[in-house]
């Protein structure tokens, strides 16, 4: 791993890349509750073997950066759009295609239209702009969360069964759950965190709406990949935002969940790999 902390602004923001610097570069965007390692290496290293510099990063309250006490959330999700363009900075990296999943494909559109000059393109991974009209998430996903408060979180096991039990809801009919790899990565997710518990200060964050309201402004090309069997952000979100941002492309997962599994990595990698091919509109 190439880790390195960046300090800036009183924060620290664990990132790790790959590739050679002077390539094309790609800005991975986790999603809430996740560090970077749910972007896996081996996912990392063959997105940069298509002749790109990719980098993963952890965002505020996951991993080896800053965190905040459970419950107070010291920063908006405006703030964690920035944190994006702070690791770009960081690496003096003028512009990037950005690819987020989830939370991390929100804070993409956002830095699409709160910092336009950084961006070259976006990819929106099993997200949304949430707009009032769309499907909810299914209502087994609210029972599950709704229920994180039985978890202990100073017990590692505990912890654990609770990212393979959450891994299991989201996932689809196309492809089994490995069970194997997900027990692999939540220990790597508790061995690097600073405080495993701050992770669902996601979830009380404020912020955003002005931007997620303003997605038709967006004015880089967009490519759109979501699964049909996403329970959390339901397949329509994902046609809406392809609808939504001009010129935008849709790739549909059939019968994927939430979820980045290994099964649909090819195709993942070789639209985006696609994607960022499109030549700098900017030089």
């Amino acid at each position: 791993m190439n880790e390195r902390l960046i300090k800036v602004n009183g924060i620290e923001i664990c990132t790790d890349s790959f590739g050679l610097q002077g390539n094309p570069a790609i800005l991975l965007i986790m999603g809430a509750q996740s560090s970077m390692i749910w972007w896996e290496e081996e996912f990392c290293r063959r997105l940069a073997d298509t002749g790109r510099f990719v980098i993963r990063y952890d965002n505020r309250d996951v991993g080896r950066s800053t965190t905040y006490e459970p419950g107070q959330p010291g920063y908006t999700f405006e703030d964690m759009a920035d944190d994006a363009v702070r690791v770009l900075d960081a690496y003096k990296i003028q512009q990037a295609h950005i690819v987020g999943l989830s939370m991390g494909g929100m804070l993409t559109q956002m830095i699409a239209l709160r910092h336009p000059e950084r961006v070259l393109t976006i990819t929106l991974l099993s997200t949304s702009n949430f707009a009032p009209d769309l499907p909810p998430m299914e209502e087994r996903i609210m029972d599950f969360f709704s229920n994180v408060g039985a978890i202990d979180w100073n017990n590692e096991q505990s912890v654990v069964e609770f990212a393979i039990d959450r891994s299991r809801i989201l996932v689809g009919s196309k492809h089994p759950l490995d069970e194997k790899k997900v027990y692999h990565l939540a220990q790597e997710e508790i061995k690097r965190s600073k405080n495993i518990a701050s992770i669902h200060n996601h979830g009380m964050l404020t912020g955003g709406e002005s931007y997620l309201s303003r997605t038709g402004e967006i004015n880089v090309p967009a490519l759109v990949i979501h699964g049909t069997e996403d329970p959390i952000i339901p397949y329509e979100h994902g046609k809406n935002l392809a609808k939504e941002i001009p010129g935008a492309v849709l790739l549909t997962l059939e019968g994927t969940g939430h979820e980045l599994h290994y099964g649909d990595w090819d195709i993942i990698i070789d639209s985006i790999s696609n994607h960022t091919a499109i030549p700098n509109q900017f030089s």
